[in-house]
């Protein structure tokens, strides 16, 4: 229910403001950080599940990425909601959705059953990653203030990353299940929170509209019809069913523009990608999942099957990781106002470009100490493009619209999480064999193929600079 304040003094504003802001901040960093949590759980609890379920090499990619797909497929529609009919609204109702999603995916039984609950999380994650950001715009004014609130917001992002997998290897080595079972506690106390706490707001009244649930089914339908392709393409490329898939996904992909065209309320204003700030944010988003989600998700698998890491070992190496880049996510706001936030992105990619690269050859050495260097130089990338992301979201959009911003940038993170997620594993698979010589092999293909995307992450967001500029200098 919506909160309706009678007038106050001056003195009482401010301190009230203070306080919604900080209750914004408290809620929307504390959501983020189990919902990442969260995300990044199988990455550990893959094993066990895999046991339980008798899932094989197809079956583990759909148990890893299900939550992505719900996040590519919701996100969107999740964002123009918040903005139209109430950020606070769908705020607590991910929330709760999360809570109860996460337990239904303690309780299943099956391959399939723990895949929906799974796509079902990332809906639910999706409202509250869209809303949180449109939540934290409308409380900051854009300048400093935004800056340091997005940023710590990027930091909960990496907290949540960082400290996911090591939660999550110390509760699966009581039982997995249990892992889901804790995050449904921690959601469901967040979204109580949330719902006594935080103040309802919205974008311009006369923006609201119908969601456009035909283009976000359209949109939902051609990442799957992708990502089933990448999955089944281990088994081999030329195989008619792959080739249907993608021809499936692209022809969807094209009806998900033609409608987004159309329609008077749609889930993306395709005018944006005439933004070259806008065409920086997205393409930063989908390098960042393509490149560096997509390989670190996948990397504990890696590290165990070709070093003999056990699960809590590979979780503190990947903490290691993921702390880094939550520190530095929080030290960026100190960076001068000169650095701009594309020049963040370009440094961050470049960082775990190199970090990743310095990786290459460890694992079939056996030499786990040699992959530190690595890891914290691609954790302080990877903290720089998650302070920047959220920045360049809601400043690339009209005010109004912060969390269709949101929800587009999300949106193509995690279509490129789940891609690369599938890429890595199809190109650590290449090459044949299972002995530790051919899986070092392939880990190192993977390694090389995530840096590449790296770099390009990297190209793009200059060129984008550059054609930023030159738009600037024409004005």
């Amino acid at each position: 229910m919506t909160t309706v304040q009678t007038p106050a003094a001056p003195s009482e504003v401010a301190e009230a403001g203070a306080a919604g802001r900080r209750a914004v901040l408290a809620a929307t960093g504390t959501a983020t950080f189990v919902a990442l949590m969260n995300y990044t759980a199988p990455m550990l609890t893959l094993p066990g599940m895999g046991a339980s379920f008798g899932a094989g090499p197809s079956g583990q990619a759909w148990l890893i990425n299900g939550i992505a797909l719900g996040l590519a497929a919701v996100l969107l529609v999740a964002g123009g909601l918040a903005d139209d009919h109430g950020r606070k609204r769908v705020f607590v109702t991910g929330a709760f959705g999360l809570a109860v999603t996460a337990a239904l995916g303690a309780a299943a039984g099956s391959t399939l059953a723990f895949t929906l609950a799974r796509v079902a999380q990332g809906a639910a994650s999706a409202a509250l990653i869209a809303s949180s950001l449109g939540l934290i715009a409308h409380a900051f004014p854009a300048g400093p203030g935004r800056n340091r609130a997005t940023g710590i917001w990027g930091a909960a992002l990496s907290g949540g990353i960082a400290f996911g997998p090591v939660a999550a290897a110390g509760l699966a080595a009581v039982d997995w299940r249990l892992v889901y079972a804790v995050y449904a506690a921690a959601m469901l106390a967040v979204g109580g929170y949330a719902a006594r706490a935080l103040t309802e707001s919205r974008g311009a009244p006369g923006a609201r509209g119908r969601p456009d649930l035909g283009g976000a089914l359209l949109l939902g339908l051609s990442a799957a019809a992708l990502l089933a392709a990448l999955t089944l393409g281990r088994d081999g490329w030329l195989r008619p069913a792959v080739g249907v898939l993608l021809l499936a996904g692209a022809v969807l992909g094209a009806g998900f523009v033609l409608v987004e065209r159309r329609v008077s309320a749609p889930l993306l204003d395709l005018a944006l990608f005439r933004r070259p700030s806008f065409l920086v944010a997205t393409s930063g988003a989908l390098f960042t999942g393509l490149g560096v989600i997509g390989l670190f998700s996948y990397l504990p698998a890696l590290l165990r099957q070709t070093m003999g890491l056990p699960a809590l070992g590979s979780a503190w190496l990947l903490c290691l990781w993921s702390a880094t880049a939550l520190l530095v996510a929080l030290q960026v706001r100190r960076l001068p106002a000169a650095f701009t936030a594309r020049r963040q992105l370009a440094l961050g990619f470049a960082l775990a470009a190199a970090g990743t690269l310095t990786m290459l050859g460890v694992p079939g050495s056996g030499s786990w100490p040699a992959l530190l260097p690595g890891f914290l130089l691609a954790g302080a990338g990877s903290g720089l493009l998650n302070a920047a992301l959220p920045r360049l979201a809601v400043e690339s959009v009209p005010a109004d619209r912060a969390s269709m911003g949101s929800g587009a940038n999300n949106t193509a993170r995690y279509i490129g999480s789940a891609m690369g997620v599938s890429l890595a594993m199809v190109v650590a698979s290449s090459a044949h064999g299972t002995d530790p010589a051919a899986l070092a092999q392939g880990t190192d293909r993977a390694l090389l193929t995530g840096a590449a995307l790296m770099v390009l992450g990297a190209v793009t967001a200059l060129a984008l600079r550059g054609r930023a500029s030159a738009a600037v200098r024409q004005d």
